[in-house]
Formats: structure tokens, C-alpha cells, sequence
């Protein structure tokens, strides 16, 4: 316990200037025991003051705390419980009672002891002592009356000293002259003993010694003990004269405790009303603001926003406890939400003046817009209501029902005004695509339902014409391909490319400035580090944005996204179906626009979602470009459609086909159309499906014509796609360009062969027999015993073609190759060429046959190969 006492000392009373007397380890009677310390301490300054601390061992680590303290004077009551038996229970009663119960009854009585004393020496205060064995206070008392308080503290206090330096050295020195100091203890103390008894009689007999000087010595101890009684009466007269004077310090000491505890009390209330005044205070000038400012000036406006933050600010302030209780404050409070109320009907009321006064000005442009292709610029407008952004801001946050209501009628004026502007500007857009109003009413620009019988119908129609001449009737059919994608010229088709893209480029920054405006006036979060989803909002003509917000609460960051969105919805309406009636329009006129429509408008959903993904502007184009998509497949399925319907005449030559010419004509123009463009897939597919159609319809119509050769109409229509692939150079369509390629070439050779059995019919026939008598095993050099196949059967038959026949039948030939190809692919001499060699091969096979089957018998032909290059070229001269 003497360590505890001293670590205590040390590390909680000894910083504080308090001097611990006594010491009791204790815990709460009836809980679970967790022990702690009370201690009885005083002050070392004066006036002294006598205090009971609680002290605990902190539950982090192995020191002790300071948990609580009792001044001595708040203490009424300490009952021991019982005065007879040991118990050690005792209570404390200072306002609450406290039960403890001591570690032991021992230190339980010296703790009551020592309160006993304490109060005794510095309080004299009556302490009720309960249930407290007399014999114990007894013992606290010494015999001496006077010694009766002040031997107190040394009673009580029992410090432990330390040996100082000339001690220890004495100590040192003794315990070296004795060997046995350390080893055996009992012997050194027995000498000590003896050396102390024999120092005891040596002072005994110097003191017998002399007699004289004792006598001298007794009588002055005589006259002292005199000297010492009168001292002590008039100590004894000193102190009853002090205790009146002690008591007097001891009120002056308790008025002055009194005095300053008033004087904290007042500053503390000095600052709670400081506080008070300085947060809580509005300037007369911000009320007036507040009241009467000019919400039309600049300066007006600057005044009125200060006021405003100002009175945020004091509505605002934390108010500590118990500040709300005041009839002052509460009086300031109500001023306050009685000026907001005021200025905020004042600021709704002018703020829906402005709008009403915008529709009106804006109206006043159109007019000037009426011809030209161009929307009217809203940036004054929204650079005189941005001056307002930072009282919305404050009516938002303030009161947010006025602030909802702006924003509805925000809404209901622009939208109007809106929907006047981008009519009249599509209007405009439409007729400048047409050309003129007459031309727009054919197109069914005014409700008509309008005609456009154009080029896709025509191709229903289609059919060969036969006519004397050759090339006027491949350049009546290159006209009538030329019309089977539009009724317009190329000029037309980029006319109506820039007037698209004239729209678009308009609507984008309309919109993305709105957006903007939007934001920064309403003070909206445009963008958020997490997408947020859609609230559950209502319908925005009902009245309000969202179903969460009926109450006048601000809504939460996630939803100001949302409601960017819905505004912007309900303003622009008329966008999405006004582009969506260009569309429509710009298909009538031109099923190709559409493409031009989807590079155009792919182009801009993808500018407007790197932007913001989920913003209007991107959402509508989104949606539109579903549209322009939707059309260009159905572009697509048309061509399809007419290449399946094509029908031919029966009486002319079929001749490049009407619907390769339209692929040529689409893929040229596509190419140049998508070139760099972001939506080239949607291109290749269409390629893919178009070849594959064009394919088919060829071999279709190469199978029912009756006038032209199959082979001539898949030779023909195929050389003009794989020419057509190859400059244009597709690549998704590699694949189909070898196809064409292949089938080409193997309808020219099956063409030239099937044309070259006709002028040497006999000879073709009679080797024919000798190949099959081969075939059957006959030797080679055994055919010419055949009756039928004998020498002079072949002589007769070689006889039946001499040179002048075999040139004759080559210019029949030639002519009738000139009537079954058309002009437009210029194949001809192509075709000629080819049938040289056929017609040289099978030459070079006749001789072989006649050498190996009739050796010896100088057999030849009437004509040489020099004879038949001669003839051929000849004829191809003069044609």
C-alpha cells in the first residue's frame, strides 16, 4: 500500500500542488468488484483546501487516472455501518450517497480516522460520524488539548525519508569494519548492541562526572519550563484569538470562492449573449435589401444576393443548448423566416415576370430567322438570368416549393417558345430540301399524303426494250438503271446532305447551351462519380419533377441528374418528332438520303454521348438514329424486294441487268458517303445482303430468258460486278468478288464452247464418234478400219469445210455473238478472243486424232491455224 501511496503522490497530487494523506483501496458495494482508490488530500497553498478524490487504474495500461473529487465541506454523513463488529462497508453521503466497501477494516478506520482529523484541523464543521466506535475517535485525539490538531498531520502523514549521503558513507564504514555484516546479521546486530551499551554507560558516567554542570543544567531547565508555561498561556490567549480571526478567513475565503464563481458566471453569460448578437444580429441594410431591393439592376441584384447569404446565415447558426428557450431568440427567429417568406415571393414573383418578358422578346426575332436556316440565339437571355443563379441557389436551399414552382413555369414559357422556334425552322429546313412550297405540298409537307412515285417504284416496272439499235437501247437502259435509287442528281443529294447536317449542327448547341443554362441557373449537378438511376417521377405537365420531392425537400444529389433530364424533355419536346418528319420526308424524296442521314446522325450520337452518355441531347439523337437506321434497312429490303420483281422482255436481250446497275450506282455512292464514317458495319452487312440478292436474281433471270443465252446474261452481269468490286475495292466483300470473278470466267468458257460446236457441226460430230469408239477399246490405230469411220469418211467429211466455208461460219459466228452481248460491258472482243483459242484448241485436238488414229494416210485439214488467226482477225476488222 506504502507504493501506491507514493506512486499516487507522485504522478496525480504532486503535479497538482495537493498532498495525499490517506488511503483506502475500496470497491461499490453490490456490483461486480472492480476496485479503486479514495483518497483524503490537501492543498499546499492557502487557503487550504480539503478534498476526497476517487481514483482509478486506467484501462489502456498500468497507471492510475483521477475519475472524481468531493470537497470535504459537501460532506454530511459517514456511517461506519457498525461500531462494534469489523465490517468493512462504510457509506459517504455528499449529495448522493455513496457505498463502498474497503479491501479491509483496518484501512477502513484509519480512512474515517484521518476524515475526522481533517475536519477537525480545517473545517469545524459538524460531520455526522455514524455507527463509529468511540475508542476510535478517542484515539485520534493525544493527551496534550493543544497538541490535539496540530500533532495531527504528523500523525497522519507518515512519510518515508531516505537516507541522505553522510548517512549512508557512516553506514558503509561500520558494515566494513565488521566482516560478518552482510553474512551474519544476528552476529552484527549483537555487536551494535554491545558498542551502543557501551557508549550508553560512557555517557552515563561523563554525565556523573559532572555533577555541577548537571545542577547548572537542571536549574535552567527549571527556569525554561517557567518560561515554556508562560509561553504557552500566552499562546493558548493567541490562538482563542485567532480562531475568531481563522473563522473570518474562512468566510472571506468561502465570499471569495463566491465572488469568482460570479464573476466566471457573468463572463460566460457575457459571451452567450456576444454570441448571440454577433451571429444572430441582420445589418439594417441586408433587411432593407431584403424588403425594397431592385431586383432589376446589377447593383440590385449583387445587394439583394449579400442580404440573402446573410440571412442564410444567421437562420443558419448553431444554436448551443438551452439558446432556443428564449424569448428573444425565438422573437429573432420568426423575424427572420417572416423576411425569407417576404423575399422569396418577391424574388418568385419577379423571376416569372422575366420569363413571361423573354417569350415575348424572343418572339420578336423569329421573324428575322423565318428564311434562314439558323435557330435564334438565347445566350443574352441566359446571361441576364444567370446574374439570379446565386439567390436560386438560396431559394432552393430555403424554401423549395417557390423554387419547384419557378421551375415549372421555367418549363411551361420556354417550351412554348421553344416549340414555336424549331417548327418554323424545320419548316424552313423542308422547304429548302424541296425547293419550293408546291414542291413540299407533293411531298406531303402540309398533311397531303403526296405522291412520290420516283425511282424504287419505277424498278417494278422495268423491262427490257428491244430496238434496232444496239446502243440506243443500252443507253435507254443505263437512263432507266440510273433512276431506279432517286429522281435527284447527285447536286440534290448533297444539297440535302448539307441541310441535314445544317439541322443537326443547330440543334446540338441549342441544346448542350440550354443544358448548360439549366445547370447553372437551377444549380443541378450535371455529372456524378456514380450513375445514378431514374427516380420515380411523375408526369411533368402534373405539376411537379418527382413524387419524393411533394414536400418541399431539396432532392438528393443522385436525382439532380434525373432531373436535368426532365426538364430538358418537357422543354424540347417537338425536337424528336420534327427530326423524325425530316426524316420521313428526306426518305420521300430519296430512299438513298438515308444514307446520308445515318452517317450524319451516327456522327452526332457519338459527339453527344463522349459528352455525357445520358443526357438529352444524346437520348434523342439516340432514339432518332433508331429511325434513320430503321430506314436505311428498309432501303435495304426494297432493293431486295425490286431486284426479286425485276421482270424481262422476251422479244430483247437482256444486257447488264437493272438492278446490278443500281448496286454499282448504291456502292459507289456509299462508299463515298461512309468513307471515315463510325457506322461502317451497319454498311457491310447491307453490302452482304444486297450481293447475295444480286447473286441469286441474276441467276434467276439468266434462267427465264428466253432472247439472250443464260451463259451470256451470267457472264455479262457477272464481269460488271467483279469489275464493279474491284473498283471500289470493298473489302467485307473480297469473298464475293472472287465469286463473281470465277463464275464469269466459267460462263465465258462455257459460252464459247457451246457457241463454237456450230461451224464445223460435222467434224465436231465425226471425231466425237471416234473418241466414243476409243472410249468403248478399239485401239486408236484400229478406227480407221470402222466402216463409218474409215478414211474416206473422214475425207468426205474434212472435203465439207474448206477455207472459204470455216471463214464464212466464223462471220456468222461473230455476228451472232454481236447480237447476244450488249454494248455497256464491251465484251466482244473479249468474247472473240476467246473463241480463237477454243476454236484454235480444238483444232490442234482434230490433228492430233488424225495422227494417232489414221497414221500414214496424209489426212489434214483444208485450213492451218495461220489460216484461222487470218480469218478471225479479219472478221473483227470488218465489224
Amino acid at each position: 500500500m506504502t507504493a501506491i501511496k507514493h506512486a499516487l503522490q507522485r504522478d496525480i497530487f504532486t503535479p497538482n500542488d495537493e498532498r495525499l494523506l490517506s488511503i483506502v483501496n475500496v470497491c461499490k458495494a453490490g456490483k461486480k468488484k472492480k476496485n479503486c482508490f479514495l483518497c483524503a488530500t490537501v492543498t499546499t497553498e492557502r487557503p487550504v483546501q480539503v478534498k476526497m478524490v476517487k481514483v482509478k487504474k486506467s484501462d489502456k495500461g498500468d497507471f492510475y487516472k483521477r475519475q472524481i473529487a468531493w470537497a470535504l465541506r459537501d460532506l454530511a454523513v459517514v456511517d461506519a455501518k457498525d461500531a462494534i463488529k469489523e465490517n468493512p462497508e462504510f457509506d459517504l453521503h455528499f449529495e448522493k450517497i455513496y457505498k463502498w466497501v474497503a479491501s479491509s477494516t483496518a484501512e477502513k478506520n484509519a480512512f474515517i480516522s484521518c476524515i475526522w482529523k481533517l475536519n477537525q484541523r480545517y473545517l469545524r464543521k459538524k460531520i455526522d460520524f455514524v455507527n463509529v466506535s468511540s475508542q476510535l475517535l478517542e484515539e485520534s485525539v493525544p493527551s496534550g488539548e493543544n497538541q490535539s490538531v496540530t500533532g495531527g498531520d504528523e500523525e497522519v502523514v507518515d512519510v518515508y525519508q531516505e537516507l541522505n549521503a553522510r548517512e549512508e558513507q557512516d553506514i558503509e564504514i561500520m558494515m566494513e569494519g565488521c566482516e560478518c555484516a552482510i553474512s551474519n546479521a544476528e552476529a552484527f546486530a549483537e555487536r551494535l548492541s554491545r558498542e551502543l551499551q557501551v557508549l550508553d554507560g560512557a555517557n552515563i558516567q561523563s554525565i556523573m562526572a559532572s555533577e555541577k554542570q548537571v545542577n547548572i543544567l537542571m536549574k535552567l531547565l527549571d527556569e525554561a519550563l517557567k518560561e515554556v508555561d508562560q509561553i504557552e498561556l500566552k499562546l493558548s490567549s493567541y490562538e482563542e484569538m485567532l480562531q475568531s480571526v481563522k473563522e473570518q478567513m474562512d468566510q472571506i475565503s468561502e465570499s471569495n470562492h463566491l465572488i469568482h464563481l460570479s464573476n466566471t458566471n457573468n463572463v460566460k453569460l457575457l459571451s452567450e449573449i456576444e454570441f448571440l448578437v454577433n451571429h444572430m444580429d441582420l445589418a439594417k441594410g441586408h433587411i432593407k435589401a431584403l424588403q425594397e431591393g431592385d431586383l432589376a439592376s446589377s447593383r440590385g441584384i449583387e445587394a439583394c444576393t449579400n442580404a440573402a447569404d446573410a440571412l442564410l446565415q444567421c437562420m443558419n447558426v448553431a444554436l448551443r443548448p438551452g439558446h432556443d428557450m428564449l424569448l428573444a431568440v425565438r422573437q429573432q427567429q420568426q423575424r427572420f423566416s417572416d423576411l425569407r417568406e417576404q423575399f422569396a415571393r418577391r424574388l418568385a414573383s419577379h423571376l416569372n415576370n422575366v420569363f413571361v418578358q423573354q417569350g415575348h422578346d424572343q418572339s420578336s426575332t423569329l421573324a428575322q430567322h423565318s428564311v434562314e436556316l439558323a435557330l435564334p440565339n438565347h445566350h443574352p437571355f441566359h446571361r441576364d438570368l444567370l446574374r439570379y443563379a446565386k439567390l436560386m441557389e438560396w431559394l432552393k436551399s430555403t424554401d423549395y416549393g417557390k423554387y419547384e414552382g419557378l421551375t415549372k413555369n421555367y418549363m411551361d414559357y420556354l417550351s412554348r417558345l421553344y416549340e414555336r422556334e424549331i417548327k418554323d425552322f424545320f419548316e424552313v429546313a423542308k422547304i429548302k430540301m424541296t425547293g419550293t412550297t408546291k414542291e413540299s405540298k407533293k411531298f406531303g409537307l402540309h398533311g397531303s399524303s403526296g405522291k412520290l412515285t420516283g425511282s424504287t417504284s419505277s424498278l417494278n416496272k422495268l423491262s427490257v426494250q428491244s430496238s434496232g439499235n444496239r446502243r440506243s437501247q443500252s443507253s435507254s437502259l443505263l437512263d432507266m438503271g440510273n433512276m431506279s435509287a432517286s429522281d435527284l442528281d447527285v447536286a440534290d443529294r448533297t444539297k440535302f446532305d448539307k441541310i441535314f447536317e445544317q439541322v443537326l449542327s443547330e440543334l446540338e448547341p441549342l441544346c448542350l447551351a440550354e443544358q448548360d443554362f439549366i445547370s447553372k441557373f437551377f444549380k443541378l449537378q450535371q455529372h456524378q462519380s456514380m450513375p445514378g438511376t431514374m427516380t420515380e417521377a411523375e408526369d411533368l405537365d402534373g405539376g411537379t419533377l418527382s413524387r419524393q420531392h411533394n414536400a418541399g425537400v431539396p432532392p438528393p444529389v443522385s436525382s439532380e441528374k434525373d432531373m436535368i433530364r426532365q426538364m430538358m424533355i418537357k422543354i424540347f419536346r417537338c425536337i424528336e418528332p420534327e427530326l423524325n418528319n425530316l426524316i420521313a420526308l428526306g426518305d420521300k424524296i430519296d430512299s438513298f438520303n438515308s444514307l446520308y442521314m445515318l452517317v450524319k446522325m451516327s456522327h452526332h450520337v457519338w459527339t453527344a454521348q463522349n459528352v455525357d452518355p445520358a443526357s438529352f441531347l444524346s437520348t434523342t439523337l439516340g432514339n432518332v438514329l433508331v429511325t434513320v437506321k430503321r430506314n436505311f434497312d428498309k432501303c435495304i429490303s426494297n432493293q431486295i424486294r425490286q431486284m426479286e420483281e425485276v421482270k424481262i422482255s422476251k422479244k430483247s436481250k437482256v444486257g447488264i441487268l437493272p438492278f446490278v446497275a443500281e448496286f454499282e450506282e448504291f456502292a459507289g455512292l456509299a462508299e463515298s458517303i461512309f468513307k471515315n464514317a463510325e457506322r461502317r458495319g451497319d454498311l457491310d452487312k447491307a453490302y452482304t445482303k444486297l450481293i447475295r440478292g444480286v447473286f441469286v436474281n441474276v441467276e434467276k433471270v439468266a434462267n427465264e430468258s428466253q432472247k439472250t443465252p443464260r451463259d451470256v446474261v451470267m457472264m455479262e452481269n457477272f464481269h460488271h460486278i467483279f469489275a464493279t468490286l474491284s473498283r471500289l475495292k470493298i473489302s467485307c466483300l473480297e469473298a464475293e468478288k472472287k465469286e463473281a470473278k470465277q463464275k464469269y470466267t466459267d460462263h465465258l468458257q462455257s459460252y464459247v464452247i457451246y457457241s463454237l460446236g456450230q461451224p464445223l457441226e460435222k467434224l465436231n460430230h465425226f471425231f466425237e464418234g471416234v473418241e466414243a469408239r476409243v472410249a468403248q477399246g478399239i485401239r486408236e490405230e484400229e478406227v480407221s478400219y470402222q466402216l463409218a469411220f474409215n478414211k474416206q469418211e473422214l475425207r468426205k467429211v474434212i472435203k465439207e469445210y474448206p477455207g472459204k466455208e470455216v471463214k464464212k461460219g466464223l462471220d456468222n459466228l461473230y455476228k451472232k455473238v454481236d447480237k447476244h452481248l450488249c454494248e455497256e460491258e464491251n465484251l466482244l472482243q473479249v468474247v472473240w478472243h476467246s473463241m480463237q483459242d477454243e476454236f484454235i484448241r480444238q483444232y490442234k485436238h482434230f490433228e492430233g486424232l488424225i495422227a494417232r488414229c489414221y497414221p500414214g494416210s496424209g489426212v489434214t485439214m483444208e485450213f492451218t491455224i495461220q489460216d484461222i488467226l487470218d480469218y478471225c482477225s479479219s472478221i473483227a476488222q470488218s465489224h
